[in-house]
C-alpha cells in the first residue's frame, strides 16, 4: 500500500500543484490511516470497506481533535477518490462518509493602534531591524501567508508599480498592491540592508538570513514572537494574525468582498465571509461599549 501512497503523493505535487507543506500534511495523515489498516490485518487496499472508514473514524475520535479529525477525513477521502480513478479500486469505500462538521473559530485580529504598534517595534539601526521592519509592512500590506513571504523572490517584487507577485496554495499565482508604506520600506531594505546581509553571496530570494541563506517561515513567526513580547500585546499574535487583520480592516474600510478573496488568494469566497463576522462581532463590542443605552 506504501507504493499507491506515494503514487498518490506524486499525483498531488506533479498534477495538483500542492504545496510542500500540503503535501507532508497528507502524507501525515495517511501514514496514520494505512497503519490503521495494518492493525486491522487489512494488507491490500481493495479490502477497505466503509466499516473500516467508520472503524477508523472512531478510532481518531479518541486521539485527535474535531479539525484535525476532518482534515484526516479528507485526505483518505481525496486518497480513495485517486484510487478509483487509477482504477486500483472498483468503488469508493468513503463514498457516503462525511467529515465531521468543524465550527470555524473567529481569528485574532489586531486593533490599528496595535497594528502601528507592532510595525514600530523593530530597530532600524541594524540590517536584520530594517529587514524585518519590511516583512511587518509587506505581511500588513498584502494578507500574504508568512510561507509566502519566505519564498518571495526578488523579481515578484515590481516597485515601479508597487504590485507583488506570488504563487499561493496549488500553485494559484496572484498579483496584490504593495502600497507607498510597504514599498517605501522595501526600497530602504533592498538597498541599505539586503547588500549587507548577502555578503557577497548572490540570491534569488528576497528576504535573507545572514550569510545570504534565504529567511525562513520558522525564522519569521519567532520574529514576530520576538516583537510582540516587547511591545507587551496580550493576544496570541502570528504571522497569520497579520492577514487576519489585512482582511478585516480592508472590509471595516469599505473594501468589497471578492476583491478581498482575490487579495488573499482563497478559491472560494465562503472562506472569505469569516471576516464579514468578525465585523459584526466587533461592531457589537464597540456598541455595547460606547451606546449610553447598550448597558
Amino acid at each position: 500500500m506504501q507504493i499507491y501512497l506515494e503514487a498518490f503523493l506524486d499525483f498531488l505535487k506533479v498534477e495538483k500543484g500542492l504545496s510542500p507543506n500540503s503535501i507532508q500534511s497528507y502524507q501525515q495523515d495517511l501514514k496514520k490511516y494505512l497503519s490503521f489498516l495494518k492493525s486491522k490485518d487489512i494488507t491490500h487496499i481493495k479490502n477497505v470497506k466503509k466499516d473500516t472508514i467508520v472503524d477508523f473514524l472512531f478510532f481518531l475520535r479518541k486521539n485527535i481533535s474535531p479539525t484535525s479529525i476532518a482534515r484526516s477525513v479528507s485526505s483518505v477521502k481525496n486518497f480513495h477518490r485517486f484510487l478509483l480513478r487509477e482504477k486500483i479500486i472498483n468503488s469508493d469505500p468513503t463514498q457516503l462518509i462525511d467529515a465531521p462538521r468543524v465550527e470555524k473559530k473567529i481569528p485574532h485580529v489586531l486593533s490599528s493602534d496595535e497594528i502601528n504598534k507592532l510595525l514600530k517595534s523593530p530597530d532600524f539601526k541594524t540590517s536584520q531591524g530594517i529587514r524585518d521592519k519590511a516583512i511587518l509592512e509587506v505581511l500588513y500590506a498584502t494578507g500574504l501567508r508568512v510561507s509566502e513571504v519566505a519564498s518571495l523572490m526578488r523579481h515578484n517584487i515590481n516597485l515601479e508599480i508597487g504590485f507583488l507577485r506570488c504563487k499561493g496554495k496549488a500553485s494559484k499565482e496572484r498579483i496584490i498592491p504593495l502600497g507607498k508604506v510597504a514599498s517605501k520600506f522595501l526600497v530602504k531594505y533592498l538597498e541599505q540592508a539586503r547588500p549587507l546581509l548577502l555578503k557577497k553571496k548572490t540570491s534569488d530570494y528576497l528576504f535573507l538570513a545572514q550569510g545570504g541563506r534565504p529567511l525562513t517561515r520558522q525564522s519569521i513567526w519567532k520574529m514576530i514572537k520576538k516583537m510582540v513580547k516587547k511591545i507587551k500585546i496580550k493576544k496570541h499574535v502570528s504571522p497569520h494574525t497579520l492577514r487576519h487583520s489585512f482582511a478585516t480592516h480592508l472590509l471595516e474600510r469599505g473594501a468589497d468582498l471578492r476583491s478581498v478573496q482575490e487579495m488573499l488568494g482563497h478559491s472560494n469566497v465562503t472562506t472569505t465571509q469569516i471576516y464579514t463576522h468578525i465585523n459584526r462581532v466587533r461592531l457589537k463590542e464597540i456598541h455595547t461599549h460606547y451606546h449610553p443605552r447598550a448597558h
